[in-house]
């Protein structure tokens, strides 16, 4: 994989979501860290949380103001993909668009992500 496709972006509207959250939850170094694990039967699963640390196998990309954090292994399967923040009438998420070349069609994935659970984001 080519370092331009271990790219990722976001759009405006993920950006600023990203900044309310950090806003309301405390730390300015809060970041969006978006991991990639086993789903068993199901596929991957697709894991949104604010976090702090990095390490050294982590890549931060920065759009808008905001930034993500993706881990070298979860960088592999989510390169060239794009994170959206969509407010609708029955659910607020956070999803990743990922373009395959190699498919006919693009995939798509989603994914919810509420740091509060009671609240909707």
């Amino acid at each position: 994989m080519t370092e331009a496709s271990r790219q990722v972006q976001m759009t405006e509207s993920a950006a600023k979501r990203i900044q309310e959250l950090i806003a309301s939850e405390g730390p300015a170094n809060l970041m969006l860290r978006l991991q990639v694990s086993g789903g068993g039967c199901s596929g991957f699963q697709y894991e949104f949380s604010l976090d702090s640390d990095t390490s050294n196998e982590d890549h931060i990309f920065e759009n808008h103001g905001a930034k993500v954090v993706i881990d070298d292994v979860s960088l592999d399967l989510l390169g060239g993909a794009e994170i959206d923040f969509v407010r609708e009438m029955v659910a607020r998420p956070f999803a990743s668009t990922t373009r395959m070349p190699h498919r006919p069609v693009a995939a798509v994935q989603a994914s919810l992500f509420d740091p509060h659970r009671e609240n909707d984001l």
